[in-house]
Order: C-alpha cells, then sequence, then structure tokens
C-alpha cells in the first residue's frame, strides 16, 4: 500500500513598506544606535523588523526566522524543541556570535571595565553578543512582557546604549546582545550549531590572536550561516 503524506503550507505576504510605517516608532528609537551609515544594508528598516513582529502576526505565537544566507542540515522540528527550554521569563532563542564585533564594539565600555565577561568568547564562559541569523521568538510572551515593551521605547534604547557606550551597526542583532547584557533572562542561548557562522573577515582586521577562541563550535552542524557573503558547503 502507498501511503501519500499532503503538505499545506500558507503564505503570508508583508510589505516591508507597509510594516516599517506600522512599526516606525521602533524604527525610529532604533536606527541612531544600531545602523551603519544611512541607506546601508542594514540602516534598511527591513532589519528592526523582528522586534515588533508580535505587533504584525498576531496569530502566532512561536516563531522562528531565518536569514536568507542559510542552511538548514537537520528537521527543523529539532529546533523548535528549543522552546521546551525557556524558562518562564524568556522572549527569544539566539545563539551566541562566532566573531569578536562586539568586543570591538564595546572597546570603550571594556577598557572602563576590566574584567568583564561582555565582548568575551562563550568558549571561555564569555559573553560574546548573539547573533540574529537564526531566531526563535515568543511573540505571545513579547506582547504580555512590560519590560519588553518598555525597552523598545525610544528613551530607554538611549539609556542602554549610553550605559554600554554602545553604537552598534548590525541592525536587530545590536539590540537584542544589549538585553543579552541587561536583561541576560530575557534570551535562550541556542547552541552554536544551530547557526554555525562562517564568517572570518574579523580574523584578518585586526582580531586573528583571539578569533579562534570565538569562531569555536563543537558538535554536527545544524545550520550553516554564510554571513558576510561567506560561502555555504555543499554537503
Amino acid at each position: 500500500m502507498k501511503i501519500v503524506w499532503t503538505l499545506i503550507l500558507q503564505v503570508v505576504y508583508y510589505s516591508v513598506d507597509i510594516l516599517a510605517e506600522k512599526l516606525s516608532d521602533i524604527v525610529t528609537a532604533m536606527q541612531p544606535h544600531f545602523s551603519s551609515q544611512p541607506g546601508t544594508y542594514y540602516s534598511d528598516a527591513l532589519f528592526f523588523m523582528s522586534m515588533g513582529l508580535h505587533r504584525i502576526a498576531l496569530d502566532q505565537n512561536c516563531v522562528a526566522m531565518f536569514d536568507v544566507d542559510t542552511k538548514l542540515r537537520a528537521d527543523v522540528g529539532q529546533l523548535f524543541q528549543e522552546f521546551d527550554s525557556f524558562e518562564e521569563s524568556t522572549l527569544f532563542g539566539l545563539a551566541p556570535e562566532l566573531t569578536p564585533v562586539y568586543r570591538h564594539v564595546l572597546y570603550i565600555y571594556r577598557s572602563k571595565h576590566k574584567g568583564t565577561k561582555f565582548g568575551e568568547p562563550i568558549s571561555k564562559g564569555g559573553f560574546p553578543g548573539v547573533n540574529s541569523g537564526v531566531m526563535l521568538l515568543r511573540l505571545d510572551r513579547m506582547r504580555e512582557s512590560v519590560t519588553y515593551n518598555q525597552l523598545l521605547k525610544s528613551a530607554m534604547v538611549e539609556k542602554l546604549a549610553s550605559k554600554y557606550q554602545f553604537k552598534g551597526h548590525l541592525g536587530d542583532q545590536d539590540f537584542y546582545t544589549l538585553l543579552g547584557m541587561e536583561h541576560p533572562e530575557l534570551i535562550h542561548v541556542l547552541p552554536c550549531t544551530w547557526n554555525r557562522q562562517l564568517c572570518t573577515w574579523w580574523r584578518d582586521h585586526g582580531y586573528q590572536d583571539v578569533f579562534k577562541d570565538f569562531f569555536r563550535c563543537q558538535g554536527p552542524v545544524r545550520l550553516y550561516h554564510g554571513n558576510c557573503n561567506t560561502p555555504i558547503p555543499s554537503d
């Protein structure tokens, strides 16, 4: 007997321009602190959308988001199982950043706070920041969280950026990194194997001595992330 499975998918198209208008308060709050020069890749409003998705996808509660330069090598259902590891306070799941980009961004803060774990590799017990190439979001909790929705306001973003003397250029990823520093209870750190970043740009731009400590990721790769235009293995 032949068994035939029918897979039903629902696809919903969202216009970035319309979303940018609906989330203009978030975009306005974030762009001064987490954008490159106006008109560049990460300055586009698209790269702040995840933070307001709870106000857009009102019929969704648990969501996974992927950058287009990623390639799954495992069942995505296994990734969704990570939601089971969320604490009651957790809103997001992101893997650690595997380059020293936030060691660089936090240079002034680190120079004034010797011994801080911020900007240190996770392989050494530090907090290197997070990478938003793969994200799990509890949209229901984002809607309900007073703390989170306060943190989206311009005054709070300004306060956080000032506290850590932080000027980023990677969009939502910068905001989530600051959240992980100030409110670690909001973030579940995914295994690096769910976001095996391949970019080596920082190795060749001043951080060769520490790069390997950041880039280390043990275990079978479940998702490749070809960030900074890095080719993804074909296997």
